[in-house]
């Protein structure tokens, strides 16, 4: 039999004393002074929470690991998180169901416009690089704008379809626009894509980088017909026409073991012009995982089942080398799309209202964006940890809350070898300010 045993306490405890770093963000970004200006929804009712303390309790929760509207109650009874951010009382999860269900599409874009237009003016940077880019979010009950379309994991299963847009050199969320789950790769691009510009403000777009989804004729005319045309890496559909143009192709320059570039100009039978073409291919016995699509056309040919073939449509002048190399941190995207949906449960938050959830998904997003700042003018890592590590190794910490004479102290249980590193985090957010300038 053990010898231990259990007692209770009354001291009022917090498992995420290292929240109170997000609540310092929180202040020095001054985002809730732009949320106090906003037109948000308004309480019907006297009793109702407070829009912004809903907002900060969603991201202090969205940070803690909830995943679902249920699991915002990780928060709820939580004494010290209530006084840090000087709360009255905090909200159950029905509360937040209730107020996010409150915006109608046209407030929901109103706002999120004008958040995210905030946010990207307080950055130093120009020329940027836009990832654009959708997903599949799988849907299991009722909700509004769930349907079967393409799901390659759950097949037959009703989702939604959002398009999402990245800027690279900052890496956050600059546009997210929920879609019908049959929705196409490409519908709303052109509208997506020019309210995402507007979001920019006056910066410049330098490169716009998107997959074999937005291979399209429609996408390729918009961005090179505009009054400031855009260049642009787009991946390439393999059609039976891009397939011969490849067989063709006779001029190879080796960039390294088992892997082979060229170029060449193509035009699509339904194209009025022809397009610079960079195809780059990967032999298998040298590189086992390389990525890439076989050349299904010529299959009783061997030495098309050798390599791996890569193939881009790009409007740069730059060297074939140099646009495949820019093509591959693409993927910076794909990567991001994962940790919103595994870390950030981007998918798993939803309501019956279409409008309610895609509110719910872009404050989600400024969760996101809140964090990749967090990361870089206070972590300042030269590799960014993904949410997960820093919710246990960096805001889960037990802690109290006690008070000097007049102020304040929370109480922090950290073993001294790191006490010295979460006290030079500290300062660091006591010194943010905007406009933020940090390294890409």
């Amino acid at each position: 039999m053990s010898d231990i045993r259990i007692s209770f306490t009354d001291k009022e405890l917090t498992p995420w004393g290292g929240m109170i770093l997000m609540k310092k963000l929180i202040e020095r970004s001054a985002i809730n002074d732009l949320l106090h200006r906003l037109h948000l929804p308004k309480q019907g009712s006297n009793r109702g929470y407070n829009p912004i303390q809903l907002i900060n309790q969603f991201w202090v929760s969205i940070w803690s690991g909830a995943n679902r509207f249920e699991h915002l109650e990780v928060t709820r009874q939580d004494e010290v998180i209530r006084k840090l951010f000087g709360w009255k009382s905090m909200a159950g999860h029905k509360a937040f169901m209730r107020y996010f269900g409150k915006f109608s599409m046209d407030q929901s874009r109103a706002v999120f416009d004008a958040m995210y237009r905030w946010f990207f003016n307080q950055m130093v940077f120009d020329n940027y690089t836009l990832d654009l880019d959708s997903t599949v979010m799988t849907r299991y009950g009722h909700q509004e704008g769930a349907a079967v379309g393409y799901n390659p994991k759950k097949r037959g299963r009703p989702s939604h379809h959002p398009l999402m847009g990245f800027v690279a050199e900052c890496r956050m969320v600059v546009n997210c626009w929920l879609r019908e789950g049959n929705a196409y790769t490409t519908k709303y691009f052109k509208e997506f894509l020019e309210k995402t510009l507007e979001r920019m403000g006056e910066k410049t777009i330098g490169l716009l980088r998107a997959d074999s989804g937005f291979y399209d004729k429609a996408i390729f005319e918009h961005l090179e017909n505009r009054d400031k045309p855009i260049s642009y890496i787009i991946a390439a559909k393999f059609y039976g026409p891009i397939q011969w143009a490849i067989k063709r192709q006779k001029h190879w320059w080796r960039l390294g073991e088992g892997i082979e570039i060229a170029e060449t100009m193509y035009q699509s039978p339904s194209w009025k012009q022809s397009r610079r073409m960079v195809i780059v291919r990967q032999r298998v016995k040298e590189r086992p995982k390389a990525t890439g699509k076989t050349l299904r056309l010529f299959d009783d040919e061997t030495i098309y089942n050798e390599y791996r073939y890569s193939c881009f449509i790009t409007n740069l002048t730059l060297p074939a080398e140099s646009v495949w190399r820019l093509y591959r941190h693409r993927a910076e995207a794909e990567q991001r799309i994962k940790e919103l949906k595994y870390d950030f449960a981007a998918d798993s938050f939803n309501v019956h209202a279409f409008a309610a959830t895609e509110t719910t998904l872009n404050f989600i997003m400024m969760a996101y964006n809140l964090m990749s700042l967090f990361r870089q003018v206070i972590l300042q890592n030269p590799v960014q940890p993904r949410m997960k590590t820093l919710r246990y190794q960096l805001f889960a910490i037990g802690a109290y809350m006690i008070k000097e004479g007049n102020a304040k102290v929370l109480k922090l249980s950290l073993a001294m070898k790191k006490r010295a590193w979460f006290n030079g985090l500290w300062d660091r957010s006591n010194d943010v300010s905007s406009p933020y300038s940090f390294s890409t």
